[in-house]
């Protein structure tokens, strides 16, 4: 691979002329310039894209860390941060860590090595807060909150009321036998969503009945038949997130059971899926666009976002109504 002072001696000039025409940083001759992009055409020279963003203290470049891309909404966010990022010039890096603590850290490490603008963070390991605190380039925390956290940006869903408004919702559509399967409650989203569905339960003199599962698929059913046969008067669903709403769906399809006849089934996140399916899935919706664009921004404009004493960027729910729930 060709070199800086091999094109330069082609282009008969020096190395720091060559360094002025990739960068831009000062006014070149228009017939050095010529030759040195000529020379640069000839030799295939690719500049060092570590050592330029040294020296422009940017690589242009946003690390995006990742508990599952095998999750449609994390997929779906990815695709959003994408966007924006390519909208204004910046590459995203993907890093899918599968929530293992060492491996987002390591991830942390190589992107700080790669001098990366700043880090997007989804993560469920409460025990990563010091760490991220403590890391040289900024990290915004998304879908997620750290307990305890002053010094970091989060950019969110009001999961809480979005837990509210499912529960109102089967209420509202006559449920009375309610179960709310939980996701992970060491995960802030998860414990947001079902403090919201407690509370409503509360309010509205509905017993509270719960199960817990992750957010997976196989999970989903496991639970969904473990629902079966523990609550025998359940007539309304809350899943934790569309797949675990889907795998119910599934389940009780299996078992024959009327979808939302006999029992009615709301998700969260509105995922694609969740209208591709048949019947298509009622749900609380996430602005997953509007989450991913502003987390993005958050470190193409950190300079005029640093001068902003807020800490948190928390986007409304809201609820998608489609065919497994009805209107009483």
């Amino acid at each position: 691979m060709a070199s800086i002072r091999e094109v330069a001696k082609l282009a008969n000039v020096s190395p720091a002329t060559v360094s002025r025409v990739m960068n831009g940083t000062a006014r070149v001759d228009e017939e050095k310039k010529q030759r040195v992009l000529a020379a640069i055409k000839e030799t295939g020279f690719v500049p060092n894209e570590v050592a330029r963003s040294l020296f422009k203290k940017s690589a242009k470049l946003i690390g995006l860390i990742l508990p599952s891309i095998e999750n449609p909404f994390f997929a779906q966010l990815a695709g959003a941060i994408e966007r924006c990022a390519d909208k204004h010039g910046y590459r995203l890096v993907l890093c899918n860590t599968g929530s293992v603590t060492e491996k987002e850290k390591a991830a942390m490490q190589m992107l700080s090595s790669m001098n990366a603008d700043g880090i997007i963070l989804t993560t469920s390991n409460e025990e990563l807060r010091e760490f991220t605190e403590n890391c040289s380039i900024p990290i915004i925390v998304t879908d997620r909150v750290f307990q305890g956290s002053n010094k970091l940006k989060y950019v969110h869903c009001d999961h809480y009321k979005g837990g509210r408004m499912a529960a109102e919702h089967l209420i509202d559509c006559g449920c009375k036998s309610i179960v709310c399967i939980k996701g992970q409650q060491e995960i802030s989203s998860a414990r947001d969503r079902y403090d919201g569905y407690r509370d409503v339960c509360k309010e509205r003199g509905i017993k509270e009945q719960t199960v817990d599962s992750a957010y997976d698929f196989e999970e989903g059913m496991k639970v969904t038949e473990e629902i079966l046969e523990t609550f025998k008067d359940v007539d309304g669903i809350i899943a934790c997130n569309d797949m675990v709403a889907i795998s119910a769906y599934k389940v009780l399809h299996k078992n024959g059971i009327d979808v939302p006849g006999k029992i009615q089934i709301i998700g969260f996140d509105d995922i694609a899926l969740a209208k591709l399916m048949t019947p298509e899935l009622t749900t609380i919706g996430q602005p997953v666009k509007e989450i991913g664009a502003k987390a993005a921004e958050l470190i193409i404009f950190k300079d005029k976002y640093a001068k902003e004493d807020k800490q948190e960027y928390i986007f409304e729910a809201s609820l998608v109504e489609r065919e497994t729930t009805r209107d009483i």
